[in-house]
């Protein structure tokens, strides 16, 4: 049987770069930053004033004055004025650029205004307090942000900052999601008593949306006619299929026959893992490829989190360090698998991160899932796991939080 560890290099070795796209800006929140963005001037661009109040040219301070004309007062935006002489500022605004012949300024808090004459009330004054000076931040020309990083609010501020309306993005794959038997209804019918409503490929979908990826949904029955069709279809349409249920080796499980009869090649079948051990993987001659998970709710999960996804983060250049947690309390799994433990994730007052194990009811347990955050993975030549012994941790949610 493919060990847990043979999977993850049979999958990542497929990796595979879709391209760019150039999309808007404001609509690649998510996506994966395909070039290097450079700032097109000096950020800032000019000495920019940060508090309040007013600008001197700090030499008249340093000469004993304290009291200043102010013969202007300037906002944000409005081209500068000028001093033309040390006993005279300019009253002065958040953001505005600092007149030329003014190197200083001293917040309102530290001033008596009267009369148009604004006296300095504290000894505290130094030179260039309270400007963010030209070009401090990144000079023209200098790299502001790196290719291949996820794209957040902070990155599509710096680049609406250097005017970048456009940005090249990693292509995404084209996914669909298959889900399939008789004994599962729409989301909005009355199952009878031995059906229920279909729920994994709303899973997977909401998950692949964490990437941006809005993956399209088919369901079949269970007939081996209509399942080859449908995969044959869909060999010819996306560049990923994702199917839920159908891969073990009952009576109506007919994925694997079908997926031979369409020339996709098996890679894989069985992991020694739980839950998820049936799962399938493999590839079409044209590149398709075809993840086929287990139909129990938390194994299609597990599987989804554990090798889809770190071949999609690999395909799309993504970086992401590993996350370890230590047991917050003992655990025993004797069957000699790889164990996928349900845990919540907490932090206590040094800064560690703990994981408590979750009790469930299987792989079929699906409910159980609200109550965890995460898969703690538990190495197969282990039986017996110790409290504060560490493990890797793999989080449900995949952008960068619990």
């Amino acid at each position: 049987m493919t060990t847990v560890e043979q999977a993850t290099e049979i999958v990542l070795a497929e990796s595979k770069d879709y391209g760019t796209e150039s999309i808007y800006f404001e609509n690649a929140l998510g996506r994966v930053l395909a070039e290097d963005l450079k700032a097109d001037r000096d950020l800032p661009p000019y000495n920019r004033v940060t508090m309040d109040g007013i600008a001197i040219s700090f030499a008249a301070f340093e000469n004993g004055i304290r009291s200043f004309k102010i013969i202007a007062t300037q906002a944000a935006g409005e081209t500068t004025f000028e001093v033309n002489h040390p006993s005279e500022c300019i009253e002065i605004m958040t953001g505005a650029a600092l007149p030329s012949t003014t190197d200083t300024v001293i917040r309102y808090e530290d001033l008596e205004i009267k009369d148009g004459i604004a006296t300095v009330q504290t000894e505290a004054v130094s030179k260039g307090q309270s400007i963010h000076l030209k070009g401090i931040d990144k000079s023209k020309g200098d790299l502001v942000a790196a290719a291949n990083q996820l794209i957040t609010p902070a990155l599509i501020s710096m680049a609406a900052s250097v005017g970048k309306s456009d940005l090249l993005v990693k292509q995404l794959p084209k996914v669909v999601i298959i889900s399939s038997g008789d004994e599962v209804v729409n989301i909005d019918e009355m199952p009878n008593a031995f059906q229920i409503r279909r729920s994994n490929n709303y899973t997977i979908k909401a998950a692949l949306q964490q990437y941006c990826i809005n993956a399209e949904m088919i369901h079949i029955p269970d007939d081996p006619v209509i399942t080859k069709q449908e995969i044959k279809k869909c060999l010819q349409q996306y560049d990923v299929i994702i199917l839920s249920g159908g891969v073990s080796e009952g009576k109506f499980d007919y994925i694997p026959k079908a997926l031979e009869e369409n020339a996709v090649k098996k890679l894989f079948h069985k992991v020694q893992q739980r839950p998820g051990k049936p799962f399938w993987f493999g590839k079409h001659e044209n590149g398709v490829l075809v993840f086929a998970f287990p139909g129990n709710p938390v194994s299609t999960f597990m599987c989804l989190r554990r090798y889809f996804c770190v071949w999609l983060e690999q395909s799309l250049g993504i970086a992401k360090q590993k996350m370890f947690a230590a047991l917050e309390e003992d655990f025993v799994f004797t069957p000699a698998l790889q164990y996928f433990l349900q845990v919540k994730l907490n932090v206590n007052d040094k800064g560690q991160l703990l994981a408590k194990p979750v009790a469930g009811n299987g792989s079929g347990d699906f409910a159980n899932l609200l109550d965890t955050d995460a898969f703690m993975e538990l190495p197969l030549e282990q039986n017996n796991f110790t409290k504060g012994e560490v493990f890797r941790v793999w989080p449900f949610a995949v952008n960068g939080q619990w």
